[in-house]
């Protein structure tokens, strides 16, 4: 099996598949956001970016998926974006279900200057709501809920590539 995924992680289509199911999921934002009137919290733009970092993961692999050394940076910036969402998920999930004064969130988001994201895209990552708000639930589920289960099964998938880089032969870094 992990032969199989080692294949598929040398082939750029797979790479298109994670970045493309990662825009989706931007799309999906910007539709809550502009066609449902649903205002994004910090914690919903923070989310937002770890998105965007499983986007850009992709894409970079795609660039020349048979070079491990791009794989792995792919990789690494994947595993990073999804665990740091899967972790906002839960932070967010947790002042949903159990607002409390001391259980809360900022309002304005609060990016490193090197990277203002809310200033140079606002349209993206300009936080407008509260975290405690819920607005919006499928089967019962919150939006943040349901991004747990996202970021479970991107972690998921990206454990069975990290564990297919190094099933069967020998590599160089560089090339397989």
């Amino acid at each position: 099996m992990l032969k199989f995924f080692n294949r598929l992680s040398n082939n750029r289509a797979p790479w298109i598949l994670l970045a493309l199911t990662a825009l989706g999921l931007e799309l999906a934002a910007l539709y809550f956001q502009y066609e449902l009137k649903l205002d994004p919290c910090v914690l919903c733009v923070y989310e937002r970016t770890a998105v965007m970092g499983i986007l850009f993961s992709g894409l970079i692999a795609a660039l020349a998926p048979g070079l491990m050394l791009l794989r792995m940076l792919a990789i690494l910036i994947w595993g990073g974006s999804a665990a740091w969402g899967l972790q906002l998920a839960l932070k967010h999930t947790g002042i949903q279900l159990f607002p409390s004064p001391s259980n809360t969130c900022d309002f304005a988001a609060n990016y490193p200057d090197w990277a203002k994201l809310d200033e140079w895209i606002p349209w993206l990552f300009q936080p407008t709501g509260f975290c405690d708000e819920i607005q919006w639930q499928f089967f019962g589920y919150t939006m943040p809920q349901t991004m747990i289960g996202v970021y479970a099964l991107y972690l998921l998938a990206l454990l069975l590539v990290l564990l297919s880089q190094f099933a069967g032969k020998e590599r160089s870094i560089f090339r397989d």
